[in-house]
């Protein structure tokens, strides 16, 4: 005869993806599912400002023979930085230090790298240990990944029509590698900068101030637009362009409400504050067309909602407000490139 069964074990009704006993389950004790779900959300969102926003407002704004080019270049650059920042460069930029600009070069990998808490071990104070989110490293290493992508693909508005795409090609990991990486590590990933308790909430400098200057460079050293390209630019289709820069609006919600690496009260306010200077801007920006020109402008409203999107961008979640001024020049140059004719 067969022996009785033992004393049933303790049923619980929790789901293991919910439990949140360490070792052993799917969910670490360090995990806020919440703060997981919105930063993986934000991250998205900024992807979708690459691809398809700025991958839709490109191709449409600039001449029908431009337009796959232009297209092409920002689908290329999201591409080519994922495998050049998996490779080495996220390491470079939020890694260990190496030199006080610089992290250490290295493969982001690593299955037990990526399921482990984030960490950023450079940003360690006299007064406050390493930054360490609620979340696993995989999260944080894509989150920063959309942000150095846009930054390239904010790069291309400067350069569409001008440069040859194999030199793009050669251009986006060199330009990643050797620039983009010494901006966030100074100023995000612990090093000098981050020393000296500069803040740059969402990326004014790391990533528009850094995009601006190095369109600006870029143009002008790739050289002018032929004359007759210069002397008539008219966008091929006005609402794919609107249609691009309402993905734009909207992904800059991960932008900046994913700044905090945090779903909290400072991520809500820097959503709502982005929507507020994008609207002022832009309604700004169109009186002034019809005030000067006498009518309005689509593409006028279009530059000035991005102006707005980017001048909120380093104080959208803080109380600084000095940020924005400084930035504001440096992104009206990078939109005028896109139609400058002296160079």
């Amino acid at each position: 005869m067969a022996a009785a069964p033992g004393p049933a074990a303790a049923f619980n009704p929790v789901p293991l993806a919910y439990r949140t006993t360490g070792a052993g389950t799917a969910v670490p004790d360090w995990l806020n599912k919440g703060d997981n779900a919105w930063q993986l959300t934000a991250a998205t969102l900024v992807g979708l400002q690459c691809i398809p926003g700025l991958m839709i407002l490109y191709g449409s704004v600039v001449k029908m023979k431009w337009a796959i080019n232009a297209a092409f270049m920002s689908l290329y650059a999201f591409a080519a930085v994922l495998i050049c920042w998996v490779s080495w460069a996220y390491k470079m930029s939020f890694g260990e230090q190496l030199i006080p600009i610089w992290g250490k070069a290295g493969p982001s990998l690593d299955q037990r790298f990526l399921l482990g808490q984030a960490d950023l071990p450079s940003t360690g104070t006299a007064f406050y240990p390493p930054l360490a989110p609620l979340y696993p490293m995989s999260t944080l290493v894509y989150f920063q990944f959309v942000f150095a992508a846009i930054t390239l693909v904010l790069i291309a508005g400067s350069l569409l029509g001008r440069m040859n795409f194999l030199a793009w090609m050669i251009f986006v990991p060199l330009w990643l590698t050797c620039s983009y990486s010494v901006g966030a590590f100074s100023v995000w990933g612990g090093g000098f900068l981050f020393q000296w308790g500069v803040i740059d909430y969402a990326g004014g400098y790391v990533i528009h101030l850094s995009a601006g200057v190095a369109g600006y460079v870029a143009a002008y050293w790739v050289g002018p637009r032929l004359e007759k390209d210069r002397a008539n630019f008219p966008p091929n289709n006005v609402l794919l362009t609107l249609a691009g820069a309402g993905l734009l609006w909207l992904g800059w919600n991960g932008f900046n409400g994913g700044a905090p690496y945090a779903a909290n009260v400072v991520a809500s306010m820097a959503v709502l504050n982005t929507s507020i200077c994008a609207s002022t801007s832009l309604i700004v920006w169109t009186s002034i067309d019809v005030l000067v020109f006498k009518k309005p402008s689509v593409i006028g409203a279009v530059q000035g909602m991005i102006t707005g999107l980017v001048v909120i961008t380093p104080s959208a979640g803080t109380t600084f407000c000095e940020a924005p001024r400084a930035n504001i020049t440096t992104r009206g140059l990078f939109h005028f490139l896109l139609n400058a004719d002296f160079i």
